[in-house]
């Protein structure tokens, strides 16, 4: 049955691959969009000549943009943030102003409609703060219900995770005030794929090798991630919004199997590309974690399970972002 789905941050790379699946199941979507990090490149124009697709432009921080919504919708999807670390530092306001008043605008919308399940996109970066205060004692992969904390409040680089913290805490508190039961908070775990910008490290690391960086800067190299493909993703996300055993809970989107040191993502990626570049091996920036890695067994008890191991997902997007970089 076809449902009709708003979609905030829409535009933006997890958004646009949402809006795309979830139209192509015949689903009426409604993104929100201000092009603050997202491009609205030839194949977001394609898709919004889709006769199931609205587009409206405009800033989640302004309550109005949620006034003019003038029907009920049956899943909101709030995925709208700026993330990229570069961001993170660089315009750290904008950061808080855009999750956290963002947020708070759109659970005072919520509250006032008849019907609808809203989910809230966090991150895998409200770890980072308990990841260094527990050290040893810290668990691996991680479940959700890891205490979360602040290591640091003077490093800028906590304007996204302690924003998503905030909006977690925003959530359950409409939630018991207003007696909100159909919600769901998900932590997005290193997701990359094709068309993911050009802030992150993979796409960083495929420009560095296209342009023949010798030596080849690899920073944090024995910092472990594990990064979960978008297709992979995106299932994921449908199948917790849409389960009513996720109600009221907080599930990670992620892969689990593939942990990997970024040292050794980098000769993945030089493999793929087939160069032997010498490697200068640099520390982390500060305030970035060691190891990051998560449990999904809540996923796995809805019946997830991913498809795309990294070595595919690596060259899917190798082969996407090769050409931007010439």
């Amino acid at each position: 049955m076809s449902k009709k789905v708003l979609i905030t941050g829409g535009a933006g790379f997890i958004g646009f691959n949402l809006a795309k699946s979830l139209s192509n199941q015949g689903h009426h979507v409604i993104i929100i969009d201000n092009f603050q990090r997202a491009a609205e490149d030839l194949e977001f124009k394609d898709f919004m000549k889709n006769g199931n697709s609205k587009f409206i432009k405009g800033d989640i921080t302004k309550p109005e943009i949620f006034d003019n919504l003038n029907s009920e919708f049956d899943y909101i999807y709030h995925l709208a943030a700026i993330n990229g670390t570069e961001y993170f530092y660089s315009i750290p306001d904008k950061v808080i102003k855009v999750d956290v008043l963002g947020t708070l605008n759109i659970l005072d919308w919520f509250i006032k409609q008849k019907k609808g399940k809203l989910l809230y996109s966090s991150s895998s970066e409200t770890y980072a703060g308990s990841l260094k205060l527990m050290k040893d004692k810290f668990p691996i992969p991680t479940p959700e219900n890891i205490p979360l904390a602040i290591e640091d409040p003077s490093n800028v680089r906590w304007s996204y995770g302690a924003s998503k913290i905030l909006g977690e805490v925003a959530v359950h508190s409409y939630s018991k005030v207003y007696g909100i039961k159909d919600f769901v908070i998900i932590r997005y775990h290193n997701i990359y794929g094709p068309r993911m910008g050009f802030e992150h490290v993979i796409p960083q690391f495929i420009e560095r090798i296209v342009k023949k960086e010798n030596p080849f800067r690899v920073f944090g190299w024995e910092e472990t991630r594990a990064f979960c493909y978008i297709d992979d993703a995106i299932r994921a996300t449908q199948l917790v919004m849409e389960s009513p055993k996720t109600n009221g809970s907080t599930v990670h989107i992620g892969k689990s199997d593939e942990e990997i040191k970024i040292i050794d993502l980098a000769k993945k990626l030089f493999d793929i590309a087939s160069v032997n570049p010498s490697v200068d091996l640099q520390p982390s920036a500060p305030g970035c974690v060691k190891r990051r890695c998560p449990d999904i067994s809540k996923l796995k008890n809805l019946g997830f399970k991913p498809e795309i191991e990294l070595d595919d997902g690596l060259k899917r997007t190798y082969d996407w972002y090769k050409g931007k970089f010439n």
